[in-house]
């Protein structure tokens, strides 16, 4: 099993955080971190919704071969969402991969708020695909920028912070819109993925190689999600 390489070379100033970072990689995976519907007080590392992703990160990891994948977490300056910060900060972060890594593809992994970033920024022409666990997703929330992308949403069956109803909801709009997208439903799920937390990150390591790696025809865990009728019930 791979184990995430201690790697922080990038400056204070840097919105990209780098856990792992290869000579010569072939692709990214990005995670963003949850945090309140507002607040202009300043994002730390030590902060309890950061922190939840360190394991997450780690569990992608696990199923990734490090000697040619970017691993790295977006700094946020802010612990709100306020006028789409979290989404600013992931696109600048985008913005400084290339000069580190090159144009590789990159899969966004985002937890409550961060999952909504996630799915905003899927726009980007270097993201291939999306992992949402958990996210906070409003009424009216856009799916457009979706299409022609692949995302996998992942929610807790008894999350009481998000809602599962409103992901359930925002997969069938972003269908119309000709995204490929599934839902995952853990039993027993939690907001903060803390029961069941082994099947979560399981779920994390087989989503994440799937976007990686894409088979052609598509199987696996994600191919089943994005093309089950109904959310899969794990």
């Amino acid at each position: 099993m791979s184990t995430v390489r201690d790697h922080d070379s990038t400056s204070a100033t840097s919105t990209l955080w780098l856990r792992n970072c290869p000579q010569q990689p072939r692709a990214a995976v990005i995670t963003l971190h949850g945090g309140r519907a507002d607040g202009y007080q300043t994002s730390r590392p030590w902060h309890l919704a950061a922190l939840r992703m360190r394991p997450v990160l780690r569990a992608a990891a696990s199923a990734l071969p490090l000697d040619d994948v970017v691993l790295a977490h977006v700094r946020y300056r802010h612990r709100g969402w306020n006028r789409n910060d979290p989404l600013i900060d992931t696109y600048r972060a985008l913005s400084e991969l290339p000069q580190i890594a090159g144009p590789v593809p990159v899969v966004l992994v985002g937890h409550s708020m961060g999952g909504r970033a996630a799915l905003r920024a899927a726009s980007h022409p270097q993201v291939r695909g999306v992992l949402a666990l958990a996210p906070w997703l409003p009424t009216g929330e856009p799916t457009a920028q979706l299409s022609g992308k692949t995302a996998v949403v992942v929610h807790g069956e008894r999350d009481r912070v998000t809602s599962p109803r409103a992901s359930a909801d925002y997969v069938r709009r972003a269908r119309t819109d000709r995204a490929r997208i599934g839902m995952i439903v853990i039993r027993k799920g939690d907001h903060a993925m803390a029961r069941r937390s082994s099947l979560w990150h399981r779920t994390v390591a087989t989503v994440v190689a799937d976007l990686l790696h894409p088979e052609v025809p598509p199987h696996g865990l994600t191919a089943a999600g994005c093309s089950a009728t109904d959310s899969l019930l794990l």
